[in-house]
């Protein structure tokens, strides 16, 4: 169980970087250029809020699983 818990680590830092490339890249900033106030507004919300916190937030799973944080017989 625990190789498996490690295996989601790497996968949950996986997710990481995928999700901040589609949220910068893909949502983000054809938002902030397209010049109407509805899309920018989004877009600051979408690059300076969420992806941060998503990102980071599966990041910091990721390396706690990996690291063995999560271990049943830690103490």
């Amino acid at each position: 169980m625990e190789n498996f818990k490690k295996i989601l680590g790497i996968l949950w830092i996986f997710l990481a970087l995928i999700t901040a490339y589609f949220c910068v890249f893909e949502f983000g900033l054809p938002k902030l250029s397209t010049g109407h106030q509805e899309d920018t507004v989004f877009g600051i919300i979408i690059l300076f809020i969420l992806t941060p916190i998503i990102s980071i937030g599966l990041g910091i799973f990721g390396y706690y699983a990996l690291s063995g944080e999560y271990n049943e017989n830690k103490m």
